[in-house]
């Protein structure tokens, strides 16, 4: 039964939230700077300093080990390794100050109450985390879509008295002169973004990070995305830092961890615009502390409430239980260093798929993310003039219902009339539409008078604007996500076969698990998912051998697939591109700028009609998920270093099935 194994989600209990902006609002930031701060740490611990942790670590036999090694392969004096990972220590271990956190928690105070109406944080996540604290040691994940999600983590953290994590930040933070010490003082520690096969740095960081989960000096804060997501969507988890992580727990050398997902969603993001034309190509500025002053027009804006849900803390153990034997690793000393085995590599990944997943399911959503969809379908169906306000209004309601039963986290105050909840919206976003003589658009015309502009910079300015609105409908996207691929399944089979419908699911979910968060290995338990809720909203009727379309279900199926069609159409395109344009030399550097070039002219000439497909982040996972079927191949080694090699043949034919025009390839081996 389809239903086993799904909790209803009408019937999930959310948590409530408290807006923590409030208290700002009405006492001294200057005393709630100052204020007596005594978080409660794990096992009652007392705190170390710094110096003593950078003892520890250079103490640890792990490192030692390494360093012997690395002394016999290359024939340098230990003292030198030694002295080598000092340095490499130095630059990249976190000297948390309180001073520093009483400044950032003064001047946060000030910039968020300018720059937000509300931070709204569920209370009980806060509970569960301060009790988590004591009793294990805790990772916490949040997601990433914005610069300010570290900062705001550790203001509320300090605000609930709760100890202050140590967080992972990439180097070119530490570019930003004094920004970069201020991060340091207030508990970022550094990272290279990339250290391929440098041991030396790998040990230091992986026993610098150990070290303080396994003493519980402080939690351990870490993007399981690995970067900031420019397209608002889920970005396929890097494992690094989470193979790190469960590592004390796998060797037995700590009882538990607790991995704590936590969802930051954004009314308005402050970094759309730039978001928008780093996918267009347009580089994106250095981290400069002088940027950050530039930044200061962004005060004058209102970027509306951000909610901050703390999930449910998820044990290693219960995830490891029956999934992984451990007494694999009593067989060599613990501090020697060895590659993980399949099976735990498996394990990991499948966690980190179902930590972003509940990420998700907890991000709150706003009116305006239906908005934009909505928005984005009228746009592309051609539609010049726009759409009545009262029209949006009904679609806008229509949606809010179906993503309700969905079991979307929707934020949409029930008090006030929809109107009212659809004109506010649009007043908070009208950088991006405008609502004329009752009807509502996308601003794509150059402001008065426009400047003279050939038709691809017109064009390129018109895909900032539905970029950014996109990236707002992408946030809705993991709600409909296995529902639009059965619908758009549905669509491009003929007769109503529940194998055929199946197999053309399997295929469109593995050509998308790049640019969806899909767990591996588990198509059957998604098309089940995604046939339960449209059964439930009285969609399809499913039976034996059949699916079903109802009478009622055609503008929900239609709405589904349309959310698709701009992703379908994209890859589609690629692969058109790589059959028709793409040379001999043609290398993985070159492709996006190619791509973007050959999408331009099809669009100008209106032979493509999505703008969005011009979104590098579209067209790398279209290019990654080409390279995932073996349908391109990338040249290693020589002067071909990176060169793609395209096998004509598969693309062409992965073209026509995303076109709908052939039947899937050989039926999947999963049987329903």
């Amino acid at each position: 039964n389809a239903t086993r194994g799904h909790r209803d989600p009408m019937l999930k209990k959310r948590d409530d939230f408290e807006d923590i902006l409030e208290e700002r609002r009405n006492t001294s930031d200057l005393r709630y700077a100052l204020r007596c701060y005594t978080p409660a740490l794990y096992k009652g611990l007392t705190p170390c300093t710094a110096s003593e942790l950078k003892t520890m670590v250079l103490q640890s036999d792990q490192l030692l080990y390494v360093i012997n090694q690395v002394s016999k392969e290359t024939g340098t004096a230990t003292d030198e390794i030694q002295s080598e990972a000092e340095a490499i220590l130095e630059e990249m271990a976190h000297r948390l100050q309180l001073s520093t956190i009483r400044f950032f928690a003064f001047t946060l105070s000030k910039i968020f109450k300018t720059l937000f109406r509300s931070i709204c944080v569920n209370e009980e996540g806060i509970q569960r985390l301060q009790q988590t604290i004591q009793e294990q040691p805790v990772v916490l994940l949040p997601s990433h879509r914005s610069y300010m999600d570290f900062l705001l983590m550790s203001y509320i953290l300090y605000t609930y008295d709760l100890a202050l994590p140590v967080i992972a930040a990439g180097m070119d933070f530490m570019g930003m002169k004094i920004v970069g010490e201020m991060l340091r003082m207030s508990g970022a520690f550094f990272i290279r973004r990339s250290f391929g096969g440098d041991k030396l740095y790998w040990t230091v960081f992986s026993e610098y990070v150990k070290i303080m989960l396994k003493n519980g000096f402080a939690p351990v804060e870490f993007f399981l995305e690995g970067t900031r997501s420019r397209t608002a969507k889920s970005l396929t988890p890097k494992l690094g830092l989470l193979n790190i992580v469960m590592d004390p727990f796998l060797k037995g050398e700590v009882f538990d961890i607790s991995l704590v997902p936590v969802s930051i969603s954004y009314e308005r993001i402050l970094e759309e615009a730039l978001y928008a034309r780093e996918l267009l190509g347009v580089p994106k500025p250095k981290e400069s502390t002088s940027g950050l002053f530039k930044a200061r027009k962004i005060l004058s804006e209102n970027y509306g409430s951000i909610h901050v849900y703390f999930g449910q803390p998820v044990s290693a153990r219960s995830l490891a239980e029956g999934r992984v034997d451990r007494s694999q690793f009593n067989l060599t000393p613990r501090h020697i260093p060895r590659k993980p085995s399949e099976g735990i590599q498996d394990f990991v990944n499948d966690s980190a798929f179902r930590l972003v997943r509940s990420q998700e399911e907890n991000m709150v959503l706003k009116p305006w993310v239906l908005l934009a969809a909505l928005l984005l379908q009228n746009q592309t169906a051609g539609n010049k003039l726009g759409v009545l306000v009262e029209d949006l209004t009904e679609q806008a309601v229509w949606l809010r219902d179906l993503s309700r039963q969905f079991g979307a986290f929707l934020h949409w105050p029930d008090h006030i009339p929809p109107s009212r909840v659809v004109s506010s919206s649009l007043s908070l976003h009208r950088s991006l539409v405008r609502v004329s003589e009752g009807r509502v658009q996308l601003n794509l015309e150059p402001g008065f008078p426009p400047p003279a502009m050939t038709p691809e910079e017109e064009l390129l300015s018109k895909a900032v604007v539905v970029l950014s609105c996109a990236s707002y409908r992408n946030q809705v996207l993991h709600v409909f996500i296995r529902a639009a691929l059965l619908a758009s399944a549905i669509h491009s089979v003929a007769g109503s076969r529940k194998q055929e419908i199946f197999n053309a699911f399997s295929f469109l979910r593995n050509m998308f698990s790049n640019e969806f968060i899909l767990r591996p290995g588990a198509e059957v338990q998604d098309f089940e998912e995604a046939c339960y809720l449209l059964v439930k909203s009285a969609v399809l009727q499913v039976h034996q051998q059949e699916v079903l379309v109802t009478d009622r279900g055609h503008r929900t199926l239609a709405f589904l697939t349309s959310i698709l069609d701009p992703f379908v159409q994209g890859y589609q395109m690629v692969c058109r591109f790589l059959c028709e344009e793409a040379t001999e030399s043609l290398t993985e550097k070159q492709f996006v700028p190619a791509v973007r070039k050959f999408f331009i002219k099809h669009l100008l000439t209106g032979e493509l009609k999505y703008v969005e497909v011009l979104s590098s982040d579209l067209q790398k996972n279209a290019l990654a998920a080409l390279l995932r079927l073996g349908a391109v191949q990338k040249l290693r080694g020589g002067a071909n270093e990176g060169t793609l090699k395209v096998n004509t043949v598969m693309v062409n034919s992965l073209e026509d099935t995303l076109g709908g025009k052939l039947p899937t390839q050989k039926p999947l081996a999963a049987r329903l």
